[in-house]
């Protein structure tokens, strides 16, 4: 059996995003992990929030960095990340999010990951939830359905 990948979720906020590339490097170092999917757009048409965590990244292993640029939601990310863990024939991934997404994030990737055989589990980042991200998480509650039949939806069309 092979060892899980790391897929790190995007994040726009600098201070968290370093602090979920600094979780992923730990957690892809205690697992084992050959491959660490960074995933997330470009909200500022600048570099995606995957460049911004590649160039992050510190941790002296060797995994294979995959780029996920054009993810814009955590359904997106889940729809879009799955297809490069079967292309390595990875059926085991832990997600790495903020605290505050991690509710969300678990009911979306289990949703969409466990229909394709992958396994999921997640360590979010130790990162205390400002009150906006509280807010912004129950708002993102009322579109998941939505979000997972498009993620899904999406997914059929490949």
């Amino acid at each position: 059996m092979s060892a899980p990948a790391v897929v790190v979720l995007g994040n726009n906020l600098t201070r968290a995003r370093r602090l979920l590339v600094a979780e992923a490097g730990r957690a892809a170092d205690r697992l084992g992990a050959e491959v660490v999917v960074l995933s997330g757009w470009s909200p500022d048409g600048g570099p995606s929030e995957a460049a911004r965590m590649r160039a992050l990244w510190r941790v002296p292993t060797t995994v294979e960095l995959v780029l996920e640029e054009t993810a814009s939601s955590t359904a997106e990310n889940a729809a879009r990340t799955l297809p490069l863990l079967l292309e390595r024939g990875l059926t085991e991934a832990v997600v790495i999010c903020t605290p505050a997404h991690l509710l969300r994030a678990r009911w979306i990737f289990r949703s969409i990951y466990g229909r394709h055989g992958v396994a999921v589990r997640f360590r979010p980042a130790r990162i205390a939830p400002t009150p906006g991200a509280l807010v912004w998480e129950l708002g993102a509650l009322t579109a998941l359905a939505r979000q997972v039949r498009a993620a899904r939806d999406e997914l059929g069309r490949r």
